[in-house]
């Protein structure tokens, strides 16, 4: 497909926090006791997500650029990737949570979705498919016991 593998998920994560503070000028921002406080600590776990996949990779000297899956040279499958076979875009997930209730845009939940539902199409799904190529039945065997998501 066109846009598969074609702008760097960081970069999605950053136009969809803008799409999400930008959300904020056609609905009402809601605010709440603890509101700070708790899209702190979600973005401490989307953060948390991300370092330990992160930290897998390269424990496993495999490629971290998920522009070039087909450069992997290891299938991670150990620590994080134990919980979810995406735990860096889980964590991106995360990060536009946190953003949404730090803002109070609560038409930033719907926003997340459409996140997921790209990043699955144009990022995970071209992955998946790299990964059956680079390791055949092993991949397929982890893909049947762990989640895409969580």
């Amino acid at each position: 497909m066109f846009l598969n593998h074609k702008i760097p998920p960081p970069i999605v994560t950053l136009i969809f926090i803008g799409l999400i503070y930008w959300s904020t000028n056609y609905a009402a921002a809601d605010t709440f006791p603890f509101q700070d406080f708790i899209s702190l600590a979600i973005l401490l776990i989307g953060l948390g997500f991300m370092f330990f996949g992160v930290r897998e990779f390269k424990k496993l000297q495999t490629t971290v650029n998920p522009l070039n899956p087909e450069a992997a040279t290891s299938l991670a499958t150990a620590g994080v990737f134990s919980v979810t076979r995406n735990p860096m875009y889980l964590g991106m997930c995360f990060i536009l949570l946190a953003t949404s209730i730090f803002s109070g845009a609560w038409l930033g939940l719907p926003l997340i979705f459409i996140f997921m539902a790209y990043i699955t199409l144009f990022q995970i799904l071209p992955e998946e498919r790299a990964m059956k190529d680079l390791f055949g039945e092993k991949f397929e065997v982890y893909k049947a016991s762990v989640r895409m998501w969580i």
